[in-house]
């Protein structure tokens, strides 16, 4: 257990006590804890060297490889924070978040899966100006390093480097100079902002201290039995809690390989466990359930893997006997976060499969979870009602949001989640539903109102309400129902297209329906219920 609260500071004693040992594997790159921590050095000296200043925000828009650890490292070290972007995002929701962010350093790929990051944000409607700067209507981002993924070339443009140009700045900061930034960050300095959708559509930024990050990888790293023998396969992506701080950061404080996985291909997959021998994989149901019906799997030898930690969907009974029965785990656990506070509750070593797959565990992180009415009174075991939580490590607030944060956060600390269930008399928690009218979208937080939003701007649109439907690969997937104008010419497949230009793809509806209308109670607000009941027949 590690008595830092600083990331650098956990670097810093991760190197002291396990310099020699494996930190990274990354396809075929493989680092020590020594080497790393020389990788983290240069690229923070190359900040120091592009400017950058303490407090300052620096972007990671790039897939899981050792480059995100490392960048995000450094530019700690440095004395800046982290502003995660989802790897799915459109130019005009990436555009937005790093105009409110003001951030001036943004990390992002050459190129990935096809896909020329820095073209799609010059490419966003706003993107427009004579501001100075790499993208036009950004002035307060100066910098943007190209992480190579796939080879995409060399810029040659003043304001973006190649990750090599920056790591050539380090010999222009000496050693003292960035000793001094990486001994000035705090335990209370913000460490992160990550955002989440809320019920206005709109992300909101949740802002973390370093000792908040770190708090809860380690609560994580206690339940989880996390130990330096361990190789994490890290399949959640770095920009999602589950990645970054119930992933990487974990292994960081126990000093345990980390080994991220840039897309999920099943043969690559099986291949990393026999071949690495993983032991812990982290995941949503489904990855369990593609390496049962792996074909050949009884010939491959996966008896390395220990522990698997589950959730954000439904997880049955008989999944989780088979994964302790066939797949070898020797814990199957799941567990309840959100971003906001990240690990709020997780099931431990000894709980049987019926625990598991019902409910999400107990407090953990030193929080504590009641169960609230609509009239506020806090209820008995076994009623359902609002989550709220309550610790140390809730967020410190929404950025630049002090009414929301208002809102989400009362005087005497309790938090509302939006998610609705139960404990029981053991105090394990059960997520029922969701207050947020919030989707999963296989393993995706999707808020229907930022969908709603979209659709809305729309020619011809009148009313939109998206609610999900199941789904087997994804366990739910979004579902408009769409009013059209008088004399309309919407058609499904337009309305999925204009989408996919403006959201995420894990956004878009799967489905469109066109109606006459929509049901409405007396207040006039639509009646959700109604429409996923339809949906459902």
């Amino acid at each position: 257990m590690s008595d830092q609260q600083t990331l650098p500071a956990v670097l810093a004693e991760a190197v002291e006590r396990h310099g020699d040992r494996t930190a990274v594997i990354d396809r075929e790159t493989r680092l020590t804890y020594t080497e790393l921590g020389e990788h983290v050095d240069r690229a923070a000296r190359g900040l120091i060297a592009a400017g950058v200043e303490p407090g300052d925000r620096v972007c990671i828009w790039s897939p899981n490889t050792y480059h995100w650890i490392v960048a995000s490292l450094a530019l700690h070290s440095a004395g800046a924070v982290l502003v995660t972007l989802n790897t799915r995002f459109t130019g005009a929701e990436a555009f937005d978040i790093l105009e409110r962010t003001s951030t001036r350093v943004l990390f992002l790929p050459d190129r990935f899966l096809d896909n020329d990051y820095l073209a799609t944000l010059r490419g966003a409607e706003r993107a427009s100006g004579e501001s100075p700067g790499p993208v036009p209507g950004l002035p307060a981002l100066e910098l943007i390093v190209r992480v190579p993924i796939e080879g995409g070339g060399e810029p040659a443009e003043p304001e973006v480097r190649t990750w090599e140009e920056l790591l050539a700045r380090a010999p222009e900061v000496d050693a003292a100079t960035l000793a001094a930034r990486r001994e000035a960050v705090g335990p209370e300095d913000i460490s992160d902002i990550l955002f989440t959708s809320g019920t206005t559509g709109r992300p909101k930024g949740a802002m973390s201290a370093q000792r908040q990050t770190l708090a809860v990888a380690e609560a994580w790293a206690d339940c989880a039995e996390v130990s330096a023998d361990d190789v994490y396969m890290i399949i959640a992506p770095f920009f999602h809690t589950f990645g970054y701080k119930a992933g990487w950061v974990v292994c960081l404080l126990r000093g345990a390989t980390m080994l991220p996985v840039i897309t999920f291909d099943l043969d690559s997959v099986v291949d990393m466990i026999e071949r690495d021998r993983v032991t812990i994989v982290p995941g949503p149901p489904t990855i369990f359930q593609t390496l049962l019906a792996y074909p050949g799997r009884e010939r491959r030898d996966l008896s390395s893997l220990r522990l698997a930690v589950t959730g954000a969907a439904v997880v049955p009974v008989t999944l989780v006997e088979r994964m302790q029965r066939e797949l070898s785990f020797e814990m199957v656990i799941t567990a309840y976060g959100l971003s906001e506070a990240v690990v709020v509750t997780m099931c431990r070593e000894g709980d049987d499969p019926a625990t598991i797959a019902h409910t999400s565990g107990a407090p953990t992180a030193d929080f504590e979870v009641r169960i609230v009415g609509d009239d506020g009174a806090v209820l008995p075991a076994g009623e359902s009602g609002e989550i709220q939580l309550r610790g140390p490590n809730v967020m410190l607030g929404y950025l630049d949001d002090p009414e929301a944060t208002r809102k989400a956060i009362e005087p005497d600390g309790w938090f509302h989640t939006g998610d609705i269930g139960h404990l029981d008399e053991r105090g394990y928690l059960t997520i029922t539903d969701r207050l947020k009218d919030m989707l999963t979208v296989g393993g995706f937080n999707v808020y229907p109102a930022e969908v709603e939003n979209a659709i809305l701007g729309l020619d011809d649109v009148v009313e939109c309400a998206v609610v999900g439907t199941p789904d087997e690969r994804l366990g739910e997937v979004g579902l408009a129902y769409i009013v059209g104008k008088p004399g309309h010419s919407l058609v499904p497949e337009a309305v999925i297209a204009a989408c996919r230009e403006r959201l995420a793809n894990f956004k878009v509806p799967r489905r469109v329906e066109i109606v006459d209308e929509l049901p409405h109670n007396a207040a006039g607000k639509v009646l959700k219920t109604e429409l996923r009941a339809r949906a459902a027949g």
